[in-house]
């Protein structure tokens, strides 16, 4: 039976007057798989910091196994900045401790795409914001833990970094994992319990995300069949009420109050995104035709003689490599920048909306009506009705109330709503969407999802989210980085594999290349080895000596100049043998 590695009991917490969390018991096996999730701000993260003990409970009680280690993922970098990567994937590990280690190496080839010397000795502080989600997931996997807590993991992470992601973690199989993320397909692939977040309470359900919507679904449907005889009933307590009082009596204030009560209690509609029809300018049979089409960035070269040809209903999805010219391809196409060489033809019925990774032409003093009315005030939905920018803004999540909240008060997924809000507001007829599921909770994703599903025109989608891709587009092409576009009809599955064969082949290359060295070179390679393996520990042992007479010699300057002198050269000598150490490490590697 599985030892159990964390239990909170009746544990609540409330930021202000807000409840979070209320008298939540749970527990956590080791090995065990969780998925979090539920709406942006329902408490997910703030359940996941009480069990790292990060944030204090208001009430209730956390315990954990003894011995039990726990690393948490957190969306706020809490590192020195002046630490460098090196320090903070590898702490105080030697080189010669984990460079011969093939699980490190496995996750740096993962995350990293194999050692980088340069990438180790760069300032954290200086990273982007995916560089240093990478460092801190390569930290927590390397660290010899019994539970982790990944708060949105596959942030920043390509299609091809989320699948070595789901397979590392599904090896490792006592390791307890909780993740909250809005990548459905690694729900699906990682885990196989859920909790569900929802008014201050936990729901929790068996398998991945895909056996938690069948199980909402079956509980939903048991709740409608309750709340259709309620709803029998307060039909019938209201027709009764609508008669008036009966002869000879007054009204029982009894039925009254219960009348009152059951109307109270019924919950408001939930908002939906409604089929819409954006798409009024009819697209001709040319939206895109692509003849010798070469793209640059800068003097880099990214895409190469490119034919492809775009018809109107296509919905496309691209994956690609990082750095291989997914959004350059994309802004092209949105005619921001011109082609380095050959032809593109964009429909004369054409009338693009391009949805950028970028929130600058928000402006924070704006409100969210405003924004919207700076578009269009109305808009055409067929049949000879419009809605009004606000009504739109109802129909797509802004409530009544929220449309008069400030843009640089929104939340990260509100703004990129309020994004695709204005421009569905232009009734365009091809959309490019590039990362449209940054920051979005799973439910306004299905929201999206539902959208875009009524959408009429030529869609095109750049995202890392391979549920949303497979859910919302009919066909898919990739970029490898080899300046080429390739057409997938098997979807994702045939692009990873693509990538894998591209790995192994440029692998393969390198070994060819590698010259064989003779048995007589591989002795000598070991004698290497054993001697720089002792001249590390003899420069360890001199420098945990001269540390010592340093601190022994505080008070003499003379002396302590000396020490220091021979500290320096003894810590450059030890690099230098690390570094021939591990050229032999590797030339010893079949």
């Amino acid at each position: 039976m599985a030892r159990n590695i964390v239990n909170i009991e009746e544990v609540s917490k409330a930021f202000d007057i807000n409840p979070l969390l209320e008298k939540v018991s749970l527990g956590v096996s080791e090995g065990e798989r969780i998925g979090i999730v539920g709406r942006n701000g329902c408490g997910k993260s703030t359940l996941m910091k009480i069990i790292a003990a990060v944030e204090p409970a208001d009430s209730g009680r956390i315990t954990k196994s003894n011995s039990v280690n726990i690393g948490l993922l957190s969306q706020v970098d809490k590192e020195d900045p002046s630490a460098t990567v090196g320090d903070v994937v590898l702490g105080k590990r030697e080189k010669h401790e984990w460079a011969s280690d093939a699980s490190v190496r496995e996750i740096f080839t993962g995350l990293f795409g194999g050692f980088d010397d340069h990438l180790f000795e760069r300032n954290f502080a200086s990273l982007s914001g995916g560089e240093k989600r990478r460092v801190s997931l390569a930290k927590l996997l390397i660290d010899d833990l019994d539970l982790i807590l990944l708060d949105e993991p596959t942030n920043h992470l390509d299609v091809e970094g989320v699948a070595w992601l789901a397979d590392h973690l599904n090896k490792r199989k006592s390791l307890a994992v909780l993740v909250i993320t809005h990548d459905r397909w690694f729900l699906d692939a990682v885990t196989d319990h859920t909790w569900e977040v929802v008014n201050g309470k936990v729901e929790e359900y068996d398998g991945g995300y895909s056996a938690f919507v069948l199980a909402k679904a079956e509980r939903s449907r048991q709740a409608n069949a309750m709340d259709a005889r309620r709803n029998n009933l307060i039909r019938k307590e209201l027709a009764w009420l609508r008669r008036g009082a009966p002869a000879r009596t007054t009204k029982p204030k009894f039925r009254v109050d219960a009348a009152n009560e059951l109307i109270a209690a019924e919950p408001a509609p939930r908002d939906k995104g409604e089929l819409l029809k954006f798409a009024l300018n009819r697209l001709g049979k040319t939206v895109y035709e692509a003849h010798h089409l070469q793209i640059k960035a800068g003097d880099k070269e990214l895409i190469d003689d490119l034919y492809w040809n775009i018809g109107p209903g296509d919905r496309i999805g691209i994956v690609g490599i990082n750095g291989a010219g997914k959004t350059t391809l994309m802004r092209a196409l949105a005619g921001e920048i011109q082609p380095s060489a050959g032809k593109l033809v964009t429909g004369i019925t054409v009338k693009c909306a391009f949805l950028t990774q970028h929130l600058d032409e928000l402006d924070p003093t704006w409100r969210v009506l405003e924004a919207v009315e700076k578009v269009a005030s109305h808009i055409e939905i067929g049949g000879g009705k419009s809605l009004s920018a606000s009504q739109l803004c109802e129909r797509l999540g802004f409530d009544r109330d929220s449309q008069w909240t400030p843009v640089g008060d929104l939340s990260g997924g509100e703004k990129r709503r309020l994004q695709l809000t204005r421009l569905l507001m232009g009734s365009p007829n091809v959309l490019l969407l590039d990362e449209p599921t940054n920051d979005f909770d799973i439910e306004t994703l299905t929201e999206l999802e539902d959208l875009l599903d009524s959408y009429g025109g030529t869609l095109i989608i750049i995202s890392h989210d391979r549920y949303f891709l497979e859910r919302v587009c009919d066909n898919f092409v990739g970029l490898l980085g080899d300046k080429t576009l390739r057409d997938l009809p098997r979807g994702i599955d045939q692009y990873l594999e693509q990538r894998l064969e591209s790995l192994n082949n440029s692998d393969k290359a390198t070994l060819d290349a590698k010259p064989q060295s003779s048995a007589a070179e591989q002795r000598q390679l070991k004698k290497d080895l054993t001697r720089l393996e002792r001249q590390v520990g003899k420069l360890k042992e001199k420098i945990q000596e001269l540390k010592k007479e340093q601190d022994e010699q505080a008070f003499d300057s003379g002396k302590l100049l000396e020490i220091s002198n021979a500290l320096q050269e003894a810590e450059a000598e030890l690099a230098l043998r690390e570094e021939e150490w591990l050229e032999v490490t590797l030339a010893l590697e079949p």
